[in-house]
């Protein structure tokens, strides 16, 4: 799969082949929703809280006979039947909305996500671009290259400055270090600029691991004997017999 790479002056300037272990798995829709939903529920913070009927201030007597008045039953002011009371099973501060999922799942959605946007179109490429440089001249390169509605990611191979400061007051527009990719970021963005170097170095974190799960599935017992035999320790020397 090729994709169009651009100058740092927004001008088009040859194509790119992406690596198809990133960008030509199978693409699992479940596994990149599961992802995205652990995200989210793990960015969430609980801030409804209501007070039950222990912590509502007020007296623990019961106010009349349970019999013999012709009413209905209750207790104290604190009851949840009643106006003023206690919540029955509120929304609390303390509640965990914490999800988790094994690595090699989350592998393999954040794969599925960057297949999906290459198949669609969406991944463009960027062959350089200055350490310093003003905002209105990063807005005027993407004002070059076909980026014109939607989100905009824009993935560095690390840490850049330039990119960094010069993005970061351009509406829908997003940073992101190639280490740091995730199925939330890549499935938001209407658009990626990849670096040439953030595909190698996406290639390099992620494309590894790939490739043994894609072993493993082909040959599991190989695989399982190689992985044997490198964690097998060396047999200990037996010890002389004393004279």
């Amino acid at each position: 799969m090729k994709i169009d790479v651009y100058t740092a002056t927004g001008q088009k300037n040859g194509s790119l082949d992406l690596p198809a272990v990133l960008f030509e798995a199978a693409i699992n829709q479940g596994l990149m929703h599961q992802a995205v939903v652990l995200q989210q529920s793990n960015r969430r913070r609980p801030i409804a809280h209501v007070k039950n009927r222990g912590e509502v201030i007020g007296s623990t007597k019961k106010m009349f006979a349970q019999k013999g008045t012709g009413r209905a039953r209750r207790g104290p002011l604190r009851s949840p039947l009643l106006r003023g009371g206690g919540k029955a099973f509120g929304p609390r501060s303390n509640r965990n909305f914490s999800k988790d999922m094994p690595k090699t799942m989350r592998r393999v959605a954040l794969l599925s996500a960057l297949s999906a946007q290459a198949k669609s179109g969406s991944i463009l490429g960027l062959e350089s671009y200055p350490e310093m440089v003003k905002t209105k001249d990063a807005a005027a390169v993407l004002s070059k290259m076909p980026v014109q509605s939607g989100k905009i990611l824009i993935v560095t191979p690390g840490r850049h400055r330039g990119i960094a400061l010069s993005t970061r007051n351009i509406p829908r527009v997003q940073a992101l270090a190639a280490a740091y990719l995730n199925p939330e970021d890549v499935l938001g963005a209407r658009h990626i600029i990849f670096f040439v170097d953030a595909i190698k170095e996406a290639e390099k974190i992620f494309g590894g691991e790939r490739e043994r799960m894609e072993r493993a599935v082909k040959n599991p017992v190989a695989e399982k004997s190689e992985t044997s035999e490198k964690t097998k320790k060396t047999p200990a020397k037996k010890a002389s017999p004393k004279a």
